[in-house]
């Protein structure tokens, strides 16, 4: 079989845009998987709210992120994205992250240009590093690729909220010269900004659909025709499960039984108990 990351290439190479959900756990890249998506996005922002109830601005660690991660390309055999921040630390760090995200099982990573403690592209307070230390960055992140890593490298910028859309575009330029596989340019503000970057960079390139962002959020049919070749919705997700979780929560505190549960068998095929009660009877004895 194929690796995940052949796997991805070819989703890449092969016509029409690709809808990548997020995930935050090993359950909802399953729920992704079994929804019959060809990909999937592990969102650095959901795996700190979730794992940690701490925000995205740098408080989780290259070390949670990959065990995270570990565990979500285990339950899954799509490929799948995983966001690896500012690679955490210099070009040595960074090396050593594409490494351990390429043995968790990621087809693809994430390296951004954010000044560490980054924080989540669509809110406030972000600031970025030189033009230089962002080259390093993915020069080094695609040294270890062609060193024999098995993944792709997606260059992220979010110069754009900092030194502006021109400066933005710059570096994913740059990103693709130094061997990105691809590019995201971080919070346009309009369709116009959107049509701009796509237009004046090549190849495969991904848009942020974060629901109330700073971007706006488009249907896949029109995100293509700008030019995206991937439409990522990262904190969909999550969003969904805390509304749903506060909802059945408030029903418990008022006596009532939460609407909209799954069965208890649904629940138990849900987290896999069907297939090993079927490898349980092939060793009985």
């Amino acid at each position: 079989m194929a690796s995940v990351t052949t796997r991805l290439k070819e989703l890449l190479a092969a016509p029409g845009i690709r809808i990548m959900p997020g995930c935050h756990d090993a359950m909802s890249a399953r729920l992704i998987e079994e929804a019959g998506f060809e990909m999937g996005f592990m969102s650095g922002f959901a795996v700190s709210g979730a794992r940690l109830a701490l925000p995205d601005t740098g408080l989780i660690s290259y070390g949670e992120l990959v065990e995270q991660g570990r565990n979500i390309c285990g339950a899954v055999s799509i490929p799948m994205f995983g966001d690896g921040d500012t690679g955490f630390g210099n070009a040595l760090n960074v090396k050593r992250t594409v490494w351990g995200y390429a043995r968790a099982g990621f087809a693809c990573i994430m390296i951004e240009d954010q000044l560490a403690p980054k924080r989540c592209g669509h809110t406030q307070g972000k600031a970025v590093v030189s033009r230089e230390e962002a080259a390093m960055r993915i020069r080094a992140a695609v040294d270890a690729r062609d060193a024999g890593a098995d993944i792709l490298i997606m260059a992220r910028t979010d110069a754009r909220a900092v030194l502006g859309l021109e400066e933005a575009i710059a570096r994913c330029r740059l990103f693709r010269e130094l061997g990105a596989d691809i590019t995201f340019l971080e919070a346009p503000e309009s369709v116009e900004e959107m049509r701009h970057y796509c237009a004046e960079v090549e190849g495969p390139k991904m848009a942020n659909m974060i629901e109330y962002g700073k971007t706006p959020v488009l249907p896949p049919d029109q995100l293509e025709a700008i030019g995206y070749k991937i439409a990522v919705y990262p904190l969909t997700l999550l969003n969904a499960s805390i509304r749903a979780m506060r909802e059945a929560l408030s029903s418990l505190k008022q006596g009532r039984m939460p609407g909209n549960i799954l069965e208890f068998e649904e629940l138990k095929s849900a987290v896999g108990f069907p297939q090993y009660y079927e490898e349980e009877k092939r060793y009985r004895y």
